[in-house]
């Protein structure tokens, strides 16, 4: 259903009583309530399953597993939230009566996430997002994706029905279905809203962003908005693993129809014999590999456009194309190579082709290879396909690459995301808005956060993370010193 602006406002001033709320709720609380939430996910039986599959063409394996993730995300948040790691509480007091000073974290405010099309349980309606906003003590307005609508609504009933039987206000969870871009923009616009989360396009993302920074009081939008994943693939290691990180590269690149922010879209290395066998090899397991539907047709057509882009610029060739099916929204794979000069001339060759394409670059030697690790805008991750003494011989090149992403791997491939406080799943813009923050794994919450600081206040009007006595049982850092006393 379309909203108007009046139905829009409603929304958010609900929203703004459900985080009145929350900031009267202390970490054990929230995270009890986020425990009841993962519940009610879990209990959603094979209907939830079954939608998806219909909605998003997303196998029902894939789904189920994601459905699990989804609900180990909401305990693994909680569990964080209910230490109060989070809070990061503060006292500092002069023996002599001078001062006392407390400080915590708190809640932004009501917290605008727009659902993805690629994850409709992990990163959609009760996503990541919502969990750690929730964690934060942020009510949340979830406006959902077009491409799930029945599956979102699934969610967010069970959402509802969590809250409810906690005892809080609906409020503190909302659900806008709408395929308006006018309603996202009054969402954002909202003078309650505090902050937006986002997955998606890097122009979805960047439109937002600056919607946000528009406003006459600018609010975050952490929008994570893609990234070619690129794999510097490095002389050592490919003449000692050539067939193996041939199927290794391809299954990766293709996981999920290359519809993961993560698929490996660029690989790196020098010309040569090897490269070429190399590239043999790709074609191979290329023709092997099955043919995928992706998740809706308007991804279909950007996919097929961006790639037939890529193939029609200066330097670029097909290696090799998948197998090919007429059936609906399948998408045909293709690799591409290009050597180092002419990716060099045209930084387009190095833009994201959402969907299961590949482009192999040729480098005449480490020293331009080093030049197009130069040439990279921020990702989300680089590998380094390599071995300990190719690291040793190219110290420079993973240098640059630390400044580059914001997770840095050792051979493996980068699809493949765990949810643990050690992830960073973000990057450098454009591959993020915010570099300094992850949207998955527990630290996503500190991006709904403030500190606060109270100064002399009297200890009943303190937040129970601040009290004496330290109610809560949280690690504080007193004085200098961390404790529980």
């Amino acid at each position: 259903m379309d909203r108007n602006e009046n139905e829009i406002d409603y929304v958010v001033k609900q929203a703004e009583a459900g985080f009145q709320f929350l900031q009267k709720t202390d970490v054990i609380e929230r995270a009890e309530l986020m425990y009841a939430i993962a519940a009610e996910i879990e209990a959603l039986g094979d209907i939830l399953i079954e939608t998806a599959h219909l909605e998003t063409a997303l196998p029902l394996g894939r789904l189920q597993g994601e459905k699990a993730r989804t609900v180990n995300q909401w305990r693994r948040y909680a569990d964080a939230v209910r230490t109060g790691l989070y809070s990061e509480a503060r006292i500092d007091r002069d023996p002599n009566g001078q001062f006392d000073l407390r400080k915590y974290n708190k809640g932004l405010g009501p917290v605008v996430v727009f659902g993805a099309s690629n994850f409709p349980f992990a990163f959609s309606t009760a996503g990541g997002d919502t969990a750690s906003a929730i964690g934060a003590g942020c009510s949340v307005i979830v406006k959902a994706h077009p491409a799930h609508l029945k599956t979102s609504q699934l969610m967010a009933d069970a959402i509802d029905r969590a809250i409810s039987k906690q005892g809080a206000p609906s409020g503190v969870f909302n659900h806008v279905l709408s395929d308006s871009f006018a309603a996202g923009q009054e969402l954002v616009r909202h003078r309650f809203v505090k902050a937006v989360a986002f997955t998606g396009s890097f122009r979805g993302g960047k439109a937002l962003f600056d919607l946000g920074q528009s406003r006459p009081d600018p609010i975050p939008v952490f929008a994570e908005m893609g990234s070619v994943n690129p794999v510097f693939l490095l002389p050592d290691y490919l003449g000692n693993n050539l067939e193996p990180f041939a199927k290794q590269y391809i299954a990766s690149l293709l996981l999920g129809v290359g519809q993961f922010c993560t698929n490996p879209g660029v690989l790196v290395s020098v010309g040569g014999e090897q490269l070429d066998r190399f590239k043999a090899e790709l074609k191979k397991e290329l023709q092997a590999a099955a043919t995928g539907k992706m998740l809706h047709a308007g991804i279909l057509d950007s996919y097929n456009r961006l790639k037939g882009e890529m193939v029609q610029y200066d330097g670029v060739s097909i290696l090799e194309e998948g197998q090919d099916n007429t059936a609906q929204d399948f998408a045909q794979a293709l690799l591409a190579e290009a050597e180092a000069s002419q990716v060099l001339a045209n930084p387009k060759l190095l833009e994201e082709v959402f969907g299961p394409f590949g482009l192999i670059i040729s480098c005449a030697d480490l020293n331009e290879m080093k030049n197009v690790m130069e040439q990279l805008e921020g990702q989300i991750t680089i590998t380094f396909a390599a071995s300990a003494q190719d690291i040793h011989e190219c110290q420079a090149l993973f240098s640059i690459a630390q400044d580059k992403c914001g997770r840095l791997l050792f051979q493996g491939m980068p699809t493949g995301v765990e949810v643990q406080y050690a992830m960073h799943h973000g990057g450098p813009y454009p591959a993020t808005t915010d570099a300094r923050f992850t949207s998955v794994g527990p630290d996503a919450v500190k991006r709904f956060l403030r500190p606060i600081s109270f100064q002399n206040w009297p200890n009943e009007f303190l937040p129970k993370e601040l009290q004496d006595g330290n109610p809560l049982q949280i690690d504080r850092l007193v004085n200098q010193q961390w404790t529980k006393a």
